[in-house]
C-alpha cells in the first residue's frame, strides 16, 4: 500500500480517538476548521499563484448565511451549511470576475478592497448582529445526531474536513491541478499554448472559496455564533500567516501551519504562566496578551531560515538526501 496513504489513514485514525485520549473536542474542531480554510487559500496561493488578501470574506459570509438559515429560517443543519457553503462560492464568482483579470499587487488590492466592502455591510446589516455578532446559531442534528452534544458534533467536522482535504488532493493531482501548476510557474508559456488562463484562474479561485466557505459554515457550528472578526482583514492575514509557516504549495503545510498558529493563540497564555511559575519573571504573566507578538517572531523566523515553510524544506531536504 501507498505510503502516504496509510499515513493518511494513520492520522485519521489518531483524529478519530483523539477526544478519548483526552483531546477537547472544541479546540480540535476549531483547528480544523482552521486547517481546511487554509488548505482552500494554499489551493489559490500556492497551486495558482494568485494572493488574495481578501480571502476571509468566503469565511465569515459563510458564517453567517449558514446562522441566518438555521436561526431566523429554520432551516436543518445540512440545508444552513450547504447554503453558506454555496453563498461563498457565488461571492468568489463576483469577486473573481472583478479582479482576476488582474495580477500580482493588483488583484491583491482588489480583492482586499472588495473583502473591507463586505465587511463594512455586515458592520451595519440588520441581520448581523453588528459588533455582536449573530449568537445562538442552533447545532440541530445530522440523520439523527444529536449535534448540541460535543463529541457528535465532532465526528461531524471530522467527516467535513476529510471530505474537503480528499477534494483539494484530487484537484491538484487532476490534470486541472497540473494546469493551475504550469500557470503558476509560467503564465505567458500557457497563454501560447492556447489555454484560456482567465478562466482557469476562475476555476480555482470559485473553488477555493466555495471551500473556505464550507470552514466558514462549519466554524458557526462548533462556536454557535458568526462574528465579525471572521470577516476582518486580519482573518486573511492569518490565513496568509498560516499557508507560509506551514509551506504553500504542500498539501500538508497548511495543516500544520494552522495547528501551529491555533495553538499558540489558545495556550501561549498558559505557557507564559508555566515560565513565570519557573523563573520568577512577572513579564511571562501577560505573554498572553502578547499573542500576535509571539507569531510574528515566529513568521520571521519562519522566512529567515524556513523559506519554503516548515513542510516545504522537510520535503526539499528530503528529497535531496534521497537523490
Amino acid at each position: 500500500m501507498n505510503r502516504q496513504l496509510i499515513a493518511y489513514l494513520a492520522i485519521f485514525v489518531l483524529l478519530a480517538v483523539l477526544p478519548a485520549l483526552g483531546g477537547y473536542p472544541i479546540f480540535i474542531m476549531k483547528v480544523m476548521c482552521y486547517a481546511l480554510f487554509a488548505c482552500a487559500f494554499n489551493l489559490l496561493l500556492g497551486y495558482t499563484g494568485l494572493l488574495s488578501f481578501g480571502h476571509a470574506a468566503f469565511l465569515g459570509l459563510a458564517a453567517y448565511a449558514c446562522g441566518q438559515a438555521l436561526t431566523a429560517w429554520g432551516w436543518p443543519t445540512i440545508g444552513g451549511l450547504l447554503f453558506g457553503t454555496a453563498a461563498a462560492g457565488v461571492l468568489g464568482l463576483v469577486f473573481g470576475l472583478l479582479s482576476i483579470r488582474r495580477s500580482g499587487i493588483y488583484f491583491a488590492m482588489i480583492t482586499l478592497a472588495l473583502a473591507q466592502m463586505q465587511f463594512f455591510y455586515f458592520l451595519q446589516a440588520p441581520f448581523t448582529g453588528g459588533e455582536d455578532g449573530l449568537q445562538g446559531i442552533p447545532r440541530g442534528s445530522i440523520l439523527g445526531l444529536d449535534l448540541t452534544r460535543d463529541i457528535n458534533l465532532y465526528y461531524v467536522v471530522l467527516v467535513i474536513f476529510v471530505l474537503g482535504y480528499a477534494l483539494i488532493w484530487r484537484t491538484v493531482h487532476s490534470p486541472f491541478g497540473q494546469v493551475l501548476k504550469a500557470i503558476r510557474e509560467n503564465e505567458p508559456r500557457m497563454i501560447s499554448l492556447g489555454y484560456d488562463v482567465d478562466r482557469f484562474k476562475l476555476l480555482a479561485f470559485v473553488l477555493s472559496a466555495t471551500l473556505a466557505g464550507l470552514a466558514g459554515a462549519t466554524k458557526s457550528l462548533v462556536f454557535v455564533s458568526a462574528t465579525l472578526s471572521d470577516a476582518t482583514w486580519q482573518m486573511s492575514g492569518m490565513v496568509i500567516l498560516m499557508t507560509l509557516i506551514g509551506g504553500m504549495g504542500t498539501l500538508t503545510g497548511p495543516v500544520l501551519g494552522a495547528i501551529i498558529v491555533v495553538a499558540l493563540e489558545n495556550k501561549v497564555g498558559e505557557f507564559g504562566r508555566f515560565l513565570m511559575q519557573q523563573t520568577g519573571i512577572e513579564w511571562f504573566r501577560v505573554l498572553g496578551e502578547s499573542v500576535t507578538i509571539v507569531i510574528g517572531l515566529i513568521f520571521i523566523l519562519c522566512v529567515m531560515a524556513f523559506r519554503r515553510g516548515i513542510v516545504g524544506e522537510w520535503l526539499n531536504w528530503r528529497q535531496k538526501t534521497q537523490g
